[in-house]
């Protein structure tokens, strides 16, 4: 992500070269399918399309009826189809029974299958077996990154998370690789190149690959992103698991954001129809209150309103000819704003009659107790009270890996009974739920007799560092462990504040956790930037089990300039929370650099 810091912060890179890329290899795609077409789309690809191609554009190009892949008969009666999916299996199956259909009615038509953001062979495979892959052409809309916002772009790929670090799906590192190389095409390449992970390290490794192939005409363009950051999702779940307490976090957590846009309801438009709004720095309102915390937003709002009014107030007393130029140049304006204002306001009141009602400040309360390794067995009844009274089947599973990570796995005994009170509330179809969490390391048991942490702690005492390091990757290798505790104590990331934490004007990143806690993904990117690599951070990437991926990849600064320096590029594989967005932004405002992400 990327922001304005102050007065001599450099422009951002522009880019919505991404967004008209992708929409010019759309449309040459569309146009090798000549004459009136009906295009088929998978559901998830609906927003990232109007996003780039809205209909009018699609029609242009002879895009006659727009269809959703779902499972059920397609009634075109187009002789051209065109499909414009992912490469999942499903989706073949899906093309082959509507080709096949047509061979047994005998209908000739022609088909195209576009592939976004790339083609598997597996794909190709399927429509081998199926018996069509002569009947169609296959194609790739290497889409790879969105823009968002001026500063957040995105992959839009859902699947990511639970393909690779659940079903060790290796076959993303390679889109990561395209996208990166994309933007090193456009803006130069990255002088500073920082990562962690297993998946950090492959995504890295493929794209140099692709950057040694690259033609030597594009090697000398002035790098316009000084730093970049790879940063895998299970190295930190913890800040994935806190809940949002940043407005836009909340908006997300509420009414769930899909593509930079939301759909607000009847009670927050008070109508009786929803509204689709954009969020962005385009709408005013919502770009000065998206990073506060919550606690100031409604006074934020009511000052808003109230410089609103006197706005409109001083259409008293004006002579005609004021009121024309009022007319003409402010009103139009003014009342975009007050539309505005209106919908966020609307958000709040909705937020906040659902955090009541689910008693999110003892939530938060359980939370910073987790954090902070206190009152675990008061947390403990509160997270099966909460299961209890079937609050939010989301919320407790939330809890139960929070409790998990931060105590490196729950005790046998509490281990079974939140698991049979949650199969008891919510039904035994969680089983696999609880299979899959426990494999992602998200919920797991300490073994019986479980003392990783003290043979540890007295290894360290009889052997160098280096050594320590080695037996301790051995352990993690027997049990996946988060250390959470030993990485909190390194980073500090639990702050110790003397009185009571000014959210109003926060001292550090903790603020948007209400000031008791740092995201530890943001706090590793303060870190590393300090000191310009990971020297003296050895023993937190150890405690990450990512010794063996922790890298940096610097070059000479006397070809880069002190601007695009300032500008950084962060890379979250496997998704992030508007939490880390507005930490970083905060970030990059105390440090005089411009983050992205």
């Amino acid at each position: 992500m990327a922001f304005p810091l102050r007065p001599d912060a450099p422009e951002l890179p522009d880019f919505s070269m991404l967004k008209r890329l992708a929409r010019d290899q759309l449309i040459y795609l569309l146009e090798q399918l000549p004459g009136k077409k009906d295009l088929f789309i998978e559901a998830d690809l609906m927003s990232p399309l109007d996003r780039i191609a809205n209909v009018s554009i699609l029609k242009q190009h002879e895009v006659d009826k727009l269809y959703k892949v779902e499972n059920k008969p397609a009634l075109s009666s187009n002789e051209q189809l065109c499909f414009l999916v992912r490469p999942r299996i499903k989706n073949m199956r899906y093309i082959a029974n509507l080709v096949n259909a047509d061979k047994l009615a005998g209908r000739t038509r022609k088909y195209k299958v576009i592939f976004s953001p790339q083609k598997f062979y597996a794909c190709e495979m399927v429509l081998e077996e199926e018996g069509i892959y002569g009947d169609v052409s296959c194609d790739e809309w290497a889409f790879s990154l969105l823009p968002l916002d001026v500063d957040l772009l995105s992959m839009e790929l859902p699947e990511f998370f639970r393909d690779y670090f659940l079903e060790g799906d290796q076959r993303w590192t390679n889109t990561v690789a395209q996208a990166l190389h994309l933007l090193s095409t456009l803006y130069g390449s990255f002088p500073n190149c920082y990562g962690v992970g297993r998946c950090a390290r492959m995504s890295y490794e493929l794209w140099r690959k692709l950057e040694e192939e690259e033609d030597s005409e594009t090697k000398g363009r002035r790098p316009e992103i000084g730093h970049i950051f790879l940063l895998d999702r299970d190295m930190d779940f913890v800040t994935a698991l806190c809940s949002q307490v940043v407005y836009e976090g909340l908006v997300d957590d509420t009414f769930r954001i899909k593509c930079g846009s939301v759909d607000f309801g009847p009670e927050v438009t008070s109508s009786d129809k929803s509204l689709k709004v954009l969020l962005n720095a385009e709408d005013k309102v919502f770009n000065e209150i998206r990073n506060e915390h919550f606690s100031n937003v409604f006074g934020f709002l009511s000052q808003k309103a109230r410089n609103l009014q006197a706005q409109y107030d001083r259409r008293r007393g004006m002579d005609i000819k004021q009121m024309k130029n009022f007319v003409s140049q402010e009103l139009k304006g003014l009342k975009q704003e007050h539309r505005l204002l209106s919908l966020h306001i609307g958000a709040c009141e909705s937020i906040m009659k659902k955090k009541t009602k689910q008693d999110f400040q003892e939530l938060i309360k359980t939370e910073h107790a987790l954090l902070e390794g206190f009152n675990i067995r008061e947390s403990t009844n509160y997270i099966e009270e909460h299961i209890d009274r079937q609050v939010s089947p989301i919320e407790s599973l939330r809890l139960m890996c929070l409790l998990s990570i931060t105590e490196n796995g729950l005790i046998p005994k509490d281990y079974r009974s939140l698991k049979t009170q949650y199969l008891q509330s919510y039904g035994p179809e969680h089983l696999l739920t609880f299979s899959n969490l426990r494999r992602a390391g998200l919920l797991t048991e300490q073994a019986p007799g479980d003392t990783l942490t003290a043979v540890e702690s007295k290894v360290s005492k009889l052997v160098t560092d280096k050594a320590a390091g080695k037996i301790t990757d051995a352990f993690s290798s027997l049990a996946k462990r988060s250390n959470f505790r030993a990485i909190s104590k390194k980073l500090n990331l639990i702050p110790r504040v003397d009185g009571e934490y000014d959210l109003k004007v926060p001292r550090d990143m903790a603020y948007v956790f209400s000031g008791a806690y740092v995201p530890l993904s943001c706090r590793i990117i303060e870190q590393v930037l300090e000191r310009r690599s990971w020297q003296g951070l050895d023993e937190v990437v150890r405690l990450l089990n990512c010794s063996e991926f922790a890298f940096t990849d610097m070059t000479k600064e006397d070809k880069t300039s002190s601007e695009s320096l300032r500008l950084i590029l962060v890379v979250f594989l496997g998704g992030c929370t508007f939490s880390e967005i507005s930490a970083l932004r905060f970030l990059g405002k105390e440090k005089g650099k411009r983050t992205e992400s």
